[in-house]
């Protein structure tokens, strides 16, 4: 039996981003768009990436958290220390999924795939005791289909593809975990702090599975290098530090939604890059997915900007 005015007592999963915040999620999202192409494209083991593109992130956030963070680092509580260790690994996880996934299936099938994030992080909210208000679900729901109109064209073109299918499927469900974790860390812990701690056990994980698999960790050409550098300053710092960031402010919900936009980003790259042309009865899928993406945002309330610690 449901009381009536539960839903409106409860805090609500989604909220209307503040603008800032929707120009720092365009920026990730552009940049973590190059990633599916750029995986796609190299001879470097797909887990192997993964490994160092978490290992330099840490590397590369360490010292602006030790010059500017230095005494939180020492005061951060267990439950700090756990819930960002909690994030790594499950980033680290999510990267273990859905990377070896651009192996098997297309560009655009992977990463539509993996937008499905925002249904788990709903679900996860819900769980939680977050109210996700009803028009919320219609757009996740829009959102959803255009998801599975777009993979529904690539599926049953080689067998092969069902391995990445479900491989970026689980990496969806890890992603809105990873945000969810990092949402509730991120209201006490500097992006600086965070970013470095969880990137480094993303990197911790990673490792023993490199070398179960027997991924080469180094004596790459070049081009190799060049992916695993791309990969780290532009998906890595740029653009999964922007949304540890914005999911401060907006949530994990919002976060998940606007991940969505990776699909196209990635799908345009590829298409041009790779010569992965995806056929004409994608743009519909593309419309739906911006649609439902729209309906969601504009079911929550406007959410008051607040400082946050500097990226």
């Amino acid at each position: 039996m449901t009381v009536a005015g539960e839903g409106a007592a409860r805090a609500s999963a989604v909220t209307r981003p503040p603008t800032s915040d929707v120009v720092l999620l365009v920026i990730a999202m552009l940049a973590i768009g190059t990633s599916g192409p750029l995986i796609a494209a190299t001879t470097v083991g797909a887990v192997a990436l993964a490994f160092w593109r978490s290992l330099l992130g840490s590397g590369l956030t360490l010292p602006f958290s030790l010059l500017g963070h230095r005494g939180e680092l020492r005061s951060l509580t267990r439950a700090e220390w756990r819930g960002t260790a909690l994030a790594g690994a499950l980033l680290g996880a999510h990267f273990a999924t859905w990377l070896p996934s651009l192996r098997f299936t297309s560009v655009a099938s992977s990463t539509a795939l993996v937008a499905l994030q925002p249904v788990w992080a709903a679900l996860i909210a819900r769980r939680q005791g977050h109210h996700v208000p009803r028009l919320a679900w219609i757009g996740i729901c829009v959102a959803l289909v255009g998801v599975l109109v777009l993979t529904g064209i690539d599926v049953s073109t080689d067998p092969r593809h069902l391995i990445g299918d479900l491989l970026a499927l689980v990496g969806g469900m890890l992603s809105a975990a990873y945000v969810t974790a990092g949402e509730r860390v991120r209201q006490t812990v500097s992006t600086p702090t965070y970013t470095s701690v969880a990137y480094a056990v993303s990197a911790l994980v990673l490792l023993p599975l490199c070398l179960v698999l027997g991924q080469d960790l180094w004596g790459y050409s070049p081009g190799g290098w060049g992916t695993v550098l791309a990969l780290t300053f532009g998906a890595q710092l740029l653009g999964h530090t922007l949304i540890n960031r914005v999911v401060l402010t907006s949530g994990a919900t919002v976060t998940s939604l606007a991940i969505l936009l990776e699909m196209p980003f990635s799908t345009i790259i590829a298409a041009v890059w790779l010569g992965q042309v995806p056929p004409p009865a994608v743009i519909p899928a593309v419309v739906l997915i911006f649609a439902g993406l729209v309906v969601v945002i504009r079911s929550g309330d406007a959410r008051v900007e607040q400082e946050t610690p500097p990226v």
